[in-house]
């Protein structure tokens, strides 16, 4: 991995040791606050909330064989939908480039953020049924919801925060493919996703 220098969690003095270079929040083991990281220090962003144990085929620090590509697991966020929760893993792959993988209910999805420059264009708004393309193909939102973020663990690329909502746009492609929009206020992420069976997860270690 390509690692960044430590930091001093300005919380309770203890090294932070980021798991990436892009890394732009961290969390400390030692008392669990969550950090936002610049070149030059690290600032605290709040609480890294309880992540109560529950059966999952791997988690932080876990490293994963899925299709021809193998990833290391460096932050783990969980998310609360009212009925139930899912979890989030900022992954890291054999270049090192951060990917997420999504993990609801035994259904696992990897992430990949789509670049701006190729983000779908649409007339409208992602209302229930509406049909888009992408990458030459057509996409029909599915679901349209809300998650609260209720822990955190490990390095991430982007910033999250605990008891903040955030909203989500899932589309279904032609051939199974998951196109997602993440959508905070007027800013949107867009996200490309291959499903997976949990059999087709080797977890190497």
């Amino acid at each position: 991995m390509n690692q960044m220098h430590d930091f001093q969690c300005p919380n309770c003095g203890s090294s932070v040791a980021p798991a990436f270079q892009t890394v732009k929040m961290v969390t400390c083991s030692s008392c669990g606050t969550s950090l936002f990281l610049s070149d030059q220090a690290a600032e605290q962003a709040g609480e890294q909330g309880a992540m109560h144990d529950v059966p999952m085929l791997f988690g932080l620090g876990s490293h994963l064989r899925m299709g021809r590509d193998t990833y290391n697991i460096v932050g783990h966020a969980r998310f609360s939908y009212g009925r139930g929760t899912w979890d989030e893993f900022c992954a890291l792959n054999s270049a090192g480039a951060p990917l997420w993988i999504s993990v609801d209910e035994g259904d696992i999805i990897l992430q990949e953020e789509v670049r701006r420059a190729k983000w779908p264009r649409y007339d409208g708004y992602l209302k229930l049924g509406k049909v888009i393309s992408y990458d030459g193909g057509g996409y029909r939102v599915v679901e349209d919801g809300k998650g609260e973020c209720i822990a955190l663990r490990g390095s991430f690329d982007e910033p999250l925060y605990v008891g903040e909502i955030y909203r989500y746009v899932n589309l279904q492609g032609e051939n199974g493919d998951l196109l997602s929009a993440e959508i905070d206020g007027d800013q949107y992420a867009w996200f490309v996703g291959r499903w997976f069976d949990p059999f087709e997860v080797e977890v190497l270690s």
